[in-house]
């Protein structure tokens, strides 16, 4: 069940504004800590131009000690060498410092402009600042998923509680991200804690399932970029004994709805977005047809701007089911746009078109859904659709 936003047993929080932004009120450092080790697991984009973060936080995990994330915003620390190396260690080794732990057992996430060398002097006094204000409360999460902003316009975190074993265990993330967003991750960040008590396998594993199912499901535009990270840490202080396979299996589904909530949460604060679009692919004979499908439909750009224009044009959603690797003829295809029928059997159905576009342009959510007719095998994917204040955004970031 969703809970109040706090965090699991013996986890800390902290965000707070060092100075790295142009605005140097707004929040750009984070801090997440655990009192005690956690088993941490890690996965990261995809691109094989990545970020230094990246690169230092990927050799880190799978562990069986992993103690804190510290992540800077408005700054990406990517395509900077080895200095950029240096900086990402030399980060980890001030939080290490003062929270008395060994270097490798703290990771980094960075985020924002790519190509400029991280800048030390701020994060020289803030470091120390946000290990002094670790706190367990609701206040510094908020705040810590307040530091991991870019574009976002709000901060991204969800909560849930199971009971295993007779024993409360909470799973609690937050995220950050709005732009920059594919499958394999994306200009994207996320840090899921719980108080369950995992291996370093089984954390690894439980996090690839949750990711598959969440962030690898949601896109904005297709660009997977230098910098995404999502890192799971569990550090078993909710004292709950050895999970059985029922109960792994429902701290997965635990899992799994945290990092779908944050998935989600990335897509309605996406850059300029007007809609959010559900899109449901059914009826496959394997999932991976059934995601490159949904997939294909959520990049297009064609489809994206008649979803801005309440331009019900089922001819761009079944021309972008086409035009993938997945075996198929028009004929079959059936699609439906918030529940209207609007194309099968290899030809459109009747259907009101002013009804389908007015419900377009007066809700924000929109739902897409395509049946095949060869399986089982279905995928449920998110998106945003593409807008002027979009463009206009992303022309003018750097300048």
């Amino acid at each position: 069940m969703t809970a109040d936003m706090i965090l699991p047993q013996g986890f800390r929080a902290a965000g707070l504004a060092c100075g790295i932004k142009e605005n140097k009120s707004t929040f750009d450092l984070s801090l997440f800590a655990s009192d005690v080790p956690c088993c941490g697991a890690g996965v990261f984009t995809k691109n094989q131009v990545c970020g230094a973060p990246v690169k230092v936080s990927r050799e880190r995990v799978p562990s069986e000690s992993v103690r804190a994330v510290v992540i800077n915003s408005g700054n990406a620390n990517a395509c900077t060498g080895e200095r950029g190396i240096e900086d990402a260690k030399w980060m980890t080794r001030l939080v290490s410092d003062g929270l008395s732990l060994a270097e490798e057992e703290v990771l980094v996430c960075s985020t924002g402009i790519i190509g400029h060398f991280l800048p030390r002097t701020p994060l020289e006094q803030g470091i120390p600042e946000v290990v002094r204000q670790l706190d367990s409360g609701a206040r510094a999460f908020r705040q810590a998923a307040t530091g991991m902003m870019t574009t976002d316009t709000v901060p991204k975190q969800a909560t849930h509680v199971l009971s295993i074993g007779g024993t409360t265990v909470r799973v609690s993330g937050a995220a950050k991200g709005a732009a920059m967003i594919a499958p394999n991750m994306a200009t994207m960040l996320s840090v899921i804690m719980t108080d369950a008590p995992l291996s370093s396998t089984q954390a690894d594993q439980l996090l690839r399932n949750a990711v598959n199912r969440s962030f690898n499901c949601v896109s904005v535009e297709g660009h997977t970029s230098t910098s995404d990270t999502v890192i799971l840490l569990a550090n078993g202080a909710a004292g709950a004994a050895e999970l059985s396979d029922q109960e792994l299996s429902d701290l997965q589904l635990a899992i799994d709805e945290v990092a779908m909530e944050l998935g989600q949460a990335i897509i309605r604060d996406a850059e300029g977005a007007d809609h959010f679009i559900t899109i449901e692919v059914s009826g496959a004979k394997q999932r991976d047809d059934a995601f490159e499908i949904a997939r294909t439909i959520a990049n297009d750009a064609l489809v994206k701007t008649a979803i801005t224009g309440a331009d019900p044009n089922w001819g761009r959603i079944v021309s972008a089911t086409g035009r993938t690797s997945v075996k198929l003829t028009e004929r079959d295809i059936v699609l439906q746009v918030n529940g209207t029928l609007l194309y099968e059997d290899g030809q459109p159905v009747d259907f009101d078109e002013q009804a389908v576009s007015d419900g377009l342009r007066n809700n924000r959510d929109v739902l897409i859904q395509v049946q095949l007719p060869f399986g089982e095998e279905s995928v449920v994917f998110w998106t945003s659709d593409l807008t002027q204040e979009y463009v206009r955004l992303n022309s003018e970031y750097t300048t």
